[in-house]
């Protein structure tokens, strides 16, 4: 009566539903359980609860929409539990991320950094996190074909698109790098690695979650290319960290061999090609 009624939204309890429909829609045959006779198809709270490592008054308040901030390991746990495609995990975690207010602007870039990667062949500008803030037309032209660019962030592309794996012949030196990078950021307060070590424990799950050592990134080095253009490249990096309060680094690629030098002037040319095309 008088006044505007409340409208229920779509997204009202939407990670609660979720988890409820997962849990249901889960077979018991999957962890060797008794089917016998259940008053609902699926699993039981107390058997996820158990699977997952929480307890059963915590996965109520779950589905019951009480609690719609839950950890990333205890989301990646019911993921693990539930046998969620990797698509669905994105789903359960953009769910999770629904529930969330918190937003970040990124502080512009400097433009004396802009200019100095304008004289650079293969060069990019990166934040703790690993957003890729900037790159030179020749990082451009190298990186675009292999999806990176796509991704906009080094350690979500290296987790979450299956070319990385393809780009990368030695993956795992490169996943423990990148995950050494993230946690290392998100220890020292970095809010945006902070939130993306979240995404990628629930999204990533146990291929990010596994690489939990107290290794540092490394910032020189040589690092292999499976290039989708060009075969395979040998560049090597150094990474610097540039003036200010951001921790913002520089990292610059050079050919390591002979081959790797004429396999880039190819793709500048093919660059410069399509440019005036």
């Amino acid at each position: 009566m008088g006044g505007t009624p409340r409208l229920a939204g779509v997204a009202d309890n939407a990670l609660g539903r979720f988890l409820r429909a997962r849990r249901e829609t889960t077979s018991p045959d999957r962890f060797g359980l008794p089917v016998g006779r259940r008053r609902t198809p699926g699993l039981r709270r107390a058997e996820v609860a158990d699977l997952a490592g929480i307890s059963v008054e915590y996965l109520i308040r779950l589905e019951r929409g009480s609690d719609r901030q839950p950890s990333a390991s205890v989301i990646a746990s019911l993921a693990d539990v539930f046998g969620l495609a990797p698509e669905e995990r994105v789903h359960l975690h953009r769910l999770v991320k629904a529930g969330t207010t918190c937003t970040h602007t990124p502080e512009p870039l400097r433009p004396t950094v802009q200019a100095l990667l304008d004289r650079l062949d293969h060069a990019y500008v990166v934040n703790p996190a690993g957003d890729l803030l900037a790159h030179s037309e020749g990082f451009r032209a190298l990186a675009a074909p292999t999806g990176l660019l796509d991704a906009s962030n080094t350690a979500r592309f290296t987790f979450t698109d299956p070319r990385a794996r393809v780009l990368h012949p030695d993956w795992d030196a490169i996943a423990d790098t990148r995950a050494a990078g993230l946690r290392a950021a998100a220890d020292l307060g970095d809010r945006i690695a902070a939130q993306l070590v979240d995404e990628l424990t629930i999204v990533a799950g146990h291929e990010f979650t596994s690489r939990a050592g107290a290794a540092l990134p490394r910032w020189t080095g040589v690092e292999r290319w499976a290039h989708p253009a060009v075969g395979e490249l040998r560049l090597a990096f150094e990474g610097l960290v540039l003036p200010g309060g951001d921790e913002h680094r520089l990292v610059v690629l050079l050919p390591d061999d002979d081959v790797t030098a004429k396999a880039l002037l190819t793709l500048e040319g093919e660059g410069e090609d399509r440019s005036r095309g």
